[in-house]
């Protein structure tokens, strides 16, 4: 089993509440530590909801985080790395 990749943290966050994201390697799942969603971010998604006929609950095997907008470039660079 290789060993995640790290690609990013917050810049200047305080060294216990820092979202962090990584990549797996092996099959390129991304591993995000970051903020619980609240319950009003929770009710706001049950409220869209996703596709027609599908749940809008969350199963117990499932969470729902927020990502904070300035974590999102480390996504983005994967794409860019793919191009490559």
């Amino acid at each position: 089993m290789q060993p995640l990749q790290f690609l990013g943290i917050i810049p200047n966050t305080p060294t216990d509440d820092s979202p962090t994201i990584w990549r797996d390697p092996e099959n390129g799942d991304l591993i995000i530590q970051s903020y619980k969603a609240s319950e009003e971010d929770l009710r706001r998604c049950e409220e869209v909801g996703s596709i027609p006929g599908h749940s809008t609950g969350v199963p117990e095997h499932e969470t729902v985080i927020r990502l904070p907008a300035v974590v999102i470039k480390y996504i983005l660079a994967l794409g860019e790395d793919a191009k490559e």
